[in-house]
């Protein structure tokens, strides 16, 4: 067997933080042509360093073999989240003082969904995604775009032919890194003296408090709490000097990031995150325990519910297709015969069958077209968001339901 070293630390990984059993990756969506063949499934057996503490899933799958010219995932389908980047781009103008002589880079920029508010404020932007599909709808956008991996040696590729970024941001890819060492150098070598990074990323604080087991899949490697995210970055000598606690993904940190020979003292914001962490107990090993069960109340309550309503005759289908609800799908066991279909505004995604459960994906419309008597809200992140889409659903007595951090119908 082979042996499993943390990616921070290199310490043999012998501890499981919690096992889900086995998994297809949560992009893996299936044509028609697909659906009646063989699929891979691989773990999803989380464990934790008893050294530096790092929650992490091995690398299971390669990430070339997950961020294909055909993933899936486009962030521009989500109106809320095209908020955030909005405001945060105008807050990063502000804060930093950008202008049309700053640069500013994306690592996993996908569809060109935040750098195309700097191309609108008339400052340079350049892009580096490695999904070629995504990275063509921001090119064609007007969003520069690099169609690579980041890694030192891709980073200074980038420094020679496009310079040093005054902002380089990160949501919600740090969280996607099997090789941190490389990545973190690839970080260090793009950032000016005195640029400052952003890294946007679920905190595992809060992804314990609120069961949300579902955000572990394949392309999620790191669980990272402050900590944890600041010993990783440590490696090439970045240090966090400011932290923001965000409400998206259920729960986030976005990290202000500079080089430590020009950074500043950190922020009290700063401290109190590592305060809260050490409170939850997670500073250490011992205070990691008890999630495993957790995650199996989510999973009674969810099947519970689901196979009474079939009992009593009533049809319940789900609204969304996010790679965490087929991390839920598939630990459940949940197949067509308890959630007939899903639907999803990417249509991309339409007419294609979730992995491993094989529910088909359909158009939004299909719920008004079938008038089911419950819809399950998959991307529960987004809940206010599409609830008040789903506000008609009510025009039949329909209801809505959320499965986590707990069962709720309203």
């Amino acid at each position: 067997m082979e042996t499993r070293r943390c990616r921070i630390c290199a310490t043999e990984l012998t501890k499981t933080f919690v096992d889900l059993g086995m998994s297809p990756p949560c992009e893996d969506f299936l044509s028609a042509e697909r659906v009646d063949g063989a699929e891979a499934f691989y773990p999803l057996n989380v464990r934790i360093c008893e050294k530096c503490l790092l929650v992490q899933l091995p690398e299971y799958i390669p990430p070339d073999e997950i961020f294909t010219d055909e993933y899936a995932y486009h962030s521009s389908y989500s109106s809320s989240w095209l908020r955030h980047a909005e405001l945060y781009s105008q807050r990063m103008i502000e804060r930093l003082s950008l202008g049309n002589a700053s640069l500013v880079m994306e690592v996993a920029s996908n569809d060109g969904y935040l750098l195309r508010n700097f191309v609108a404020a008339d400052i340079p932007v350049l892009g580096i995604e490695p999904a070629g599909n995504v990275a063509e709808v921001a090119i064609t956008e007007g969003v520069r775009t690099e169609k690579v991996f980041l890694g030192q040696e891709s980073a200074s590729r980038i420094v020679a032919t496009y310079g040093k970024a005054d902002l380089l941001a990160g949501n919600n890819v740090f969280a996607h890194v099997p090789d941190l060492h490389d990545f973190v150098a690839g970080l260090a070598t793009l950032l000016a003296p005195q640029g400052t990074i952003t890294l946007e990323f679920p905190h595992l604080l809060r992804l314990i408090e609120l069961r949300q087991y579902d955000t572990i899949y394949h392309e999620h490697f790191s669980y990272f709490t402050l900590l944890t995210a600041q010993r990783a970055l440590a490696l090439s000598d970045l240090v966090v000097v400011d932290v923001e606690e965000l409400p998206s993904h259920g729960g986030s940190l976005r990290l202000f990031v500079q080089h430590s020979a020009g950074a500043g003292q950190p922020t009290a914001a700063a401290a109190k995150v590592l305060a809260d962490e050490a409170a939850a107990g997670l500073d250490s090993v011992a205070g990691h325990s008890g999630f495993a069960a957790e995650v199996d109340t989510v999973k009674a309550n969810l099947l519970e519910f689901l196979i009474q309503e079939k009992r009593a005759g009533r049809v319940v289908v789900g609204y969304g297709a996010p790679g965490k609800g087929n991390t839920l799908l598939n630990h459940c066991g949940i197949r067509a015969d308890l959630l007939p279909f899903t639907v999803d505004m990417n249509p991309n995604k339409h007419g294609m069958f979730l992995p491993g459960s094989h529910i088909p994906v359909l158009p939004p419309e299909a719920i008004a077209d079938q008038q089911p008597d419950v819809v399950l809200i998959l991307p529960w992140n987004l809940r206010k968001e599409i609830a008040a889409q789903l506000e008609y659903v009510r025009d039949w007595g329909g209801r809505l339901a959320v499965p986590i951090p707990e069962l709720e119908v309203w």
